[in-house]
C-alpha cells in the first residue's frame, strides 16, 4: 500500500500540473511540477521525476505564447527563455526567444537566440529573421544620417539572407558618402535579387546617370541602352547616349 502511494501522489501531481497547463496556469503548473519532481525523486519514482522535470519547458514555452499573443514581449521573451535554459538545443524554442527579444527590442540578446536556432534545425527561419533585424537597423540609421553605420548593418542583413531593400539602402548611403562606384555595385545587385521590381527603370536610370557623372562610360552606355525602349527615360537616354557615344 505504501509502495503504491509512493507512486500515486507524484503522479497525480503531475497529472494536476498538466490540467493546470491547459488551463493556461503557468504558474502554478511550473511550482507544481517542481514539488512533483521533488516528491518523487524522495519516493524513488524516476520515472515519474523524469516526467514532471520534461513538462517544465513546455509549460515556459506555452507562457511565452500566450504572452506573445498578448503582446507581452518583455515577459515572453523571459518565459521562453527559462523554456531555453533547460533544452539549449531545441531550436523551435531558441527561434521563439529570439522572436520575443526582437519584438521586446533586445537585438543583441536575439542575435545569439537565432544563431542558436539556426545552428539547431532552423537555419532557413532564423536567418529570415536576422536578415530583417539587421534589416530594420539599417533603416533607423538610414534615417539618422549615419550612413556608414547603415552599409554596416544593411551587409550583415545581406548575410543572413539577401535584401533587394538592403541593397537599395545600401546605394543611397554609399551615394551620401561621395561612393559612386560602391553604389552603382548595389544597385545593381538590387536589380539582380528583385529584377522585376516597379522602379527597375529608375534604378536603371540612376545608375547610366551615376556611372556618367563619375565617369564611367562604358557602364552609363550599358545602362541608358537597356532604356532605350522604355516610355519614360527613352528620349533623355537616346539623348545621354548621342553625347556619350560622340
Amino acid at each position: 500500500m505504501i509502495a503504491q502511494c509512493k507512486k500515486i501522489i507524484p503522479q497525480t501531481m503531475v497529472s494536476i500540473a498538466k490540467e493546470q497547463i491547459n488551463e493556461s496556469k503557468y504558474d502554478e503548473a511550473l511550482e507544481t511540477l517542481k514539488e512533483a519532481a521533488g516528491v518523487a525523486e524522495g519516493y524513488g519514482q524516476e520515472e515519474i521525476a523524469a516526467e514532471a522535470k520534461d513538462l517544465v519547458p513546455t509549460a515556459y514555452t506555452r507562457k511565452g505564447a500566450a504572452l506573445m499573443k498578448a503582446k507581452d514581449f518583455v515577459n515572453a521573451a523571459a518565459a521562453f527563455k527559462g523554456a531555453v535554459a533547460l533544452t539549449p538545443e531545441d531550436g523551435q524554442t531558441q527561434l521563439l526567444y529570439g522572436q520575443a527579444l526582437m519584438q521586446a527590442g533586445d537585438n543583441d540578446t536575439a542575435v545569439t537566440a537565432l544563431e542558436a536556432a539556426a545552428a539547431n534545425g532552423k537555419e532557413d527561419q532564423a536567418k529570415k529573421l536576422l536578415s530583417n533585424l539587421f534589416l530594420k537597423e539599417g533603416m533607423a540609421l538610414v534615417k539618422a544620417n549615419k550612413s556608414a553605420e547603415a552599409i554596416t548593418a544593411l551587409e550583415k542583413a545581406n548575410s543572413y539572407a539577401e535584401s533587394a531593400n538592403a541593397y537599395k539602402l545600401i546605394a543611397s548611403a554609399n551615394t551620401k558618402l561621395g561612393k559612386s562606384k560602391a553604389a552603382i555595385e548595389a544597385y545593381k545587385k538590387y536589380l539582380e535579387v528583385d529584377p522585376s521590381a516597379k522602379d527597375a527603370a529608375d534604378v536603371m536610370f540612376t545608375i547610366a546617370a551615376t556611372a556618367q557623372k563619375a565617369g564611367d562610360k562604358a557602364t552609363a552606355i550599358e545602362y541608358y541602352k537597356k532604356l532605350s525602349g522604355n516610355a519614360k527615360y527613352a528620349a533623355q537616354a537616346t539623348q545621354q547616349l548621342g553625347a556619350l557615344q560622340k
